[in-house]
């Protein structure tokens, strides 16, 4: 009995003081409401945690994805030296007004994520300098074209745009890839019969599931993404030469996830790095040594 009641005290002013079945009680009972209650904001907790992550996995492709869905009129395109291609009724893309007199070959560009390929036309300017003929690729649901953009459509689609220039234009076709077009270009290069000479990727990412983790860090988000864009997997077995340009500060694409891309590369393939560079600051004047560098590097 005396060793009962030992734990039945509590100590004010330095001396023991027995409890009483009351007090026992109600301090048994607000414990046990203490815990209700943190079981009960740990439950609320993981609701919105799992509730979060359904509306990302449902949603993801309007996060992803950031279309200008404006067509640009004909008259418009002109004055930036764009004609559509091949027509302006049914069209992959546009290609310059300036035709090289003797092309070394056509590059056919896949732009990155947001905006439209005719907010791309530095390319036509910086690439017909190099003797290139330039296409600028739209996607299904960017720039007036009809769709809903994802991997399987954009990648179905940059098959056909290629086939048709390799139909109009013949050999040597070189796919450009800037950011998410990097994703595109891997997984047609993947896919397509037609000679592709080389490959250049421009700010480009390993897989968007690894990019996704990385940005979302609080996410599962690498067991969320549906388009995978796994540009590693799709470049094993291509025998191209791969130039990859890549930026230091890349806030968008961090360049762990090009390095690990071009690591990964076991064709003939270059790197080039921009240092306290930022995702859109690229500078891509026409007359910057580096755009003949990139170009006398991809024929084999």
């Amino acid at each position: 009995m005396t060793r009962r009641r030992k734990y039945n005290q509590v100590i004010l002013g330095g001396r023991a003081h027995p409890l009483d079945a009351t007090q026992i009680i109600t301090i048994v009972k607000s414990t046990r409401i203490v815990i209700q209650r943190i079981w009960k904001l740990l439950l609320y907790a993981l609701l919105g945690y799992v509730t979060l992550c359904a509306i990302v996995f449902i949603f993801q492709r309007k996060l992803l994805y950031l279309p200008y869905r404006i067509k640009l009129s004909e008259q418009s395109a002109i004055a930036e030296g764009l004609i559509y291609w091949p027509s302006f009724e049914v069209f992959q893309g546009f290609i310059s007004q300036a035709k090289p007199l003797d092309a070394k070959g056509t590059v056919i560009v896949f732009h990155g994520n947001a905006g439209a390929a005719y907010h791309r036309s530095f390319y036509t300017k910086a690439l017909s300098m190099q003797n290139m003929r330039v296409i600028l690729a739209e996607y299904p649901g960017y720039g007036g074209r009809a769709g809903q953009p994802s991997e399987d459509v954009l990648v179905n689609d940059a098959l056909e745009t290629i086939r048709l220039a390799y139909q109009e234009y013949g050999e040597p076709l070189y796919l450009w890839g800037e950011s998410l077009g990097s994703g595109v270009v891997c997984s047609a290069a993947s896919k397509t019969d037609i000679p592709i000479e080389g490959v250049i990727l421009f700010l480009a990412w390993d897989s968007l599931p690894y990019l996704a983790q990385t940005h979302y860090w609080f996410l599962p988000a690498r067991w969320l993404v549906l388009d995978k864009y796994n540009s590693i997997d799709n470049l094993q077995g291509f025998d191209g030469n791969i130039a990859v340009i890549l930026v230091e500060n890349d806030e968008v694409v961090p360049v762990q996830h090009g390095k690990k891309l071009y690591e990964s590369i076991t064709a003939n393939k270059k790197l080039w790095l921009f240092e306290d560079v930022r995702h859109n600051e690229v500078p891509v004047t026409a007359e910057l040594h580096w755009w003949k560098e990139v170009i006398a590097f991809v024929p084999q």
